[in-house]
């Protein structure tokens, strides 16, 4: 069965605002977008905010602790005010951040967008890291889950994912378009291009679509969601690259890098690990969500990349 976003209603969105910010909320919103997540527009004395639910027990967790790191770092990322559980579901109160998502612009003016992008991503993977350590998805208190990142693969993509989103996922392999010997390919794969990104540690938005980028139609205004981790930035790189159709924006990034005196070393070998260990999880989120075009699409892509 496909996954399907929580059912909330505005009564209880209303109800829930009140009771967490004290004052009633004026001209509740659904927003769309979101996978996962079910997201509400609302106002309070002018200003506006968002509130997100999710089914998903572990989420919001980071929330507080990335926003304080990416915005003291003059990352466009919204301000949280509070999170917490309504019976079944988690839930997030945040700013919003004018402007519509990326993928709602043609192409033209995704075009236009692009330097902008570029330099505001590059400005969210490089803040400082020093505080913490680890890798992989962050805990709580902004360390990472693991000590590095060969076992961040290893652990992502165990068959034992008890109490998370990923539970009894293997079960796809008989109940959905998730092939068995294609996943298994691409994983051997990642485990092979995985130690080039393994030296490698930024911040890494872990979701970084068009979806989750932010412009009012001159600049970007905000990055926002993800599922955030520590690891190569080349992840939200693979993630982002095609934004714009037939144009290798991977290709801008590495420019960009070189410009500012930086370049990307082993940038070829990088990028295909990245795109595996997005692209792995593609594959299974597409098959659990049921669409079965964006899966045979994201298969036939990681199947022509370098063995």
């Amino acid at each position: 069965m496909a996954h399907s976003k929580p059912e909330v209603s505005m009564e209880e969105v209303q109800n829930l605002i009140k009771a967490h910010l004290g004052k009633s909320a004026e001209g509740i919103q659904a927003i769309e977008g979101g996978n996962l997540s079910s997201v509400f527009s609302f106002a309070i004395d002018q200003s506006e905010y968002v509130i997100r639910f999710s089914a998903d027990q572990d989420a919001f967790v980071t929330e507080e602790y990335v926003a304080n790191l990416l915005t003291s770092n003059h990352v466009l990322f919204p301000q949280t005010l509070g999170s917490g559980k309504e019976g079944t579901l988690k839930f997030c109160i945040s700013e919003k951040i004018a402007g519509k998502p990326l993928a709602e612009y043609d192409v033209d003016q995704r075009c236009k967008l692009l330097p902008d992008l570029i330099h505001q991503i590059t400005r969210m993977n490089q803040v400082s890291l020093t505080s913490k350590q680890g890798f992989g998805y962050l805990r709580p208190d902004g360390s990472g889950s693991h000590e590095n990142w060969e076992d961040v693969v290893t652990a992502v993509y165990a068959e034992d994912q008890t109490g998370t989103f990923w539970e009894n996922w293997y079960a796809l392999f008989d109940t959905s378009c998730l092939e068995r010997d294609v996943f298994n390919e691409c994983y051997a794969r990642l485990l092979d291009y995985s130690k080039y990104n393994a030296p490698h540690r930024y911040f890494v938005h872990g979701d970084c679509h068009e979806w989750n980028i932010l412009s009012d139609g001159c600049k970007i205004t905000g990055i926002i969601d993800g599922n955030f981790m520590y690891g190569d930035f080349l992840i939200d790189i693979a993630t982002i690259e095609h934004i714009v159709p037939n144009r290798d924006l991977a290709v801008d990034f590495g420019s960009y890098y070189e410009e500012m005196g930086v370049p990307i070393p082993d940038f070829t070998n990088r990028l295909i690990g990245a795109r595996y260990f997005k692209g792995l999880d593609g594959l299974r989120f597409f098959a659990k969500m049921g669409w079965d075009h964006a899966y045979i699409e994201l298969r036939d892509s990681l199947l022509s990349l370098a063995k």
